[in-house]
């Protein structure tokens, strides 16, 4: 008499030779990606610990043959440093919280059907995905509104992603009309629908384009580059840049001190300037897995 498997137990299925293959170059494959990948950033994470003769007869480690915590330590007590990192930190979460609010809040009511002029301002935001207005452009505009030397020029002028807006748009078509109507039948106004349902709703896209804004501002360098004339409101970006730069002794002359680790500083910047968005992606992975599924173009 056959024995029955219990209830829930899987089905294993063997696919066939070229399958397995298959799956078996798919990672390697990948597996030799990942491996290019991660290599540099090992070595980068090393170098910033390993001490300057190290990193100049060493070509390439993983591993340094004595861990050195001056170069950290000289970043730390640098004030150059710390407020170029504070910057970007306030930079960041201030812009992302604009971005965010600015979308939202322009996507809402694009996605209904019955606005009047919804079409044309659609037609506006799809014609600036083809068309931008340039660098010059661009800066004049930044210029005459007197965002010069302005941490609001590192926010205002990338505020809405069209890209990002349309597909926004789009994950509240989607959502059940029923809800909205059952909330307006309770007295809710527009206003209302939209932060007590239609936003708890949307906590998987909100952080996933809290993320793609974020990390648009932290590695944003031509922004600040452009419109920060002021060595003092400098970001991390535009610090990593001259300190990376064949001149970098002299771009940061104005720190005043004999101490300078070329290379190790170098390697230890670019650390501090990946460690925050490393470690701000591990929170928001369960939403963002679920956020890059949603919301797909449709009309």
């Amino acid at each position: 008499m056959p024995v029955k498997k219990p209830a829930g137990t899987p089905i294993k299925h063997y696919g066939s030779l070229g399958s397995r293959v298959f799956d078996a170059l798919n990672l390697v494959v990948l597996g030799g990606l990942a491996l290019v990948t991660v290599l540099p950033l090992l070595y980068v994470v090393a170098g910033s610990f390993a001490s300057e003769s190290e990193i100049s007869t060493r070509p390439f480690f993983l591993w340094p043959e004595r861990f050195v915590t001056s170069t950290y330590a000289y970043i730390f007590a640098n004030d150059t440093m710390l407020r170029a990192l504070l910057t970007t930190v306030a930079v960041t979460a201030v812009g992302t919280v604009v971005q965010v609010a600015l979308t939202f809040t322009m996507a809402y009511p694009l996605s209904k059907r019955y606005l009047p002029g919804r079409t044309l301002v659609l037609n506006l935001v799809v014609f600036t995905l083809v068309f931008g207005g340039g660098l010059v452009p661009t800066y004049l505009v930044v210029r005459d509104l007197g965002l010069l030397d302005s941490y609001w020029a590192l926010i205002l002028p990338l505020a809405i992603n069209p890209f990002y807006l349309i597909i926004v748009k789009s994950f509240f078509q989607e959502l059940p009309q029923a809800l909205e109507e059952a909330a307006r039948i309770d007295g809710c106004n527009e206003m209302g629908v939209f932060f007590k349902i239609v936003l708890p709703l949307s906590k998987p896209i909100i952080a996933t384009f809290s993320l793609f804004y974020a990390v648009g501002i932290w590695n944003d360098y031509m922004s600040p580059l452009l419109y920060i004339k002021d060595n003092d409101k400098w970001t991390l970006q535009v610090l990593v840049r001259q300190l990376t730069s064949p001149d970098a002794a002299n771009a940061i002359s104005a720190l005043d001190t004999v101490f300078f680790p070329a290379k190790g500083l170098m390697f230890a910047v670019v650390v501090i300037a990946t460690l925050p968005i490393l470690l701000f992606y591990p929170f928001l992975q369960k939403h963002f897995a679920k956020g890059v599924l949603i919301g797909s173009v449709k009309e």
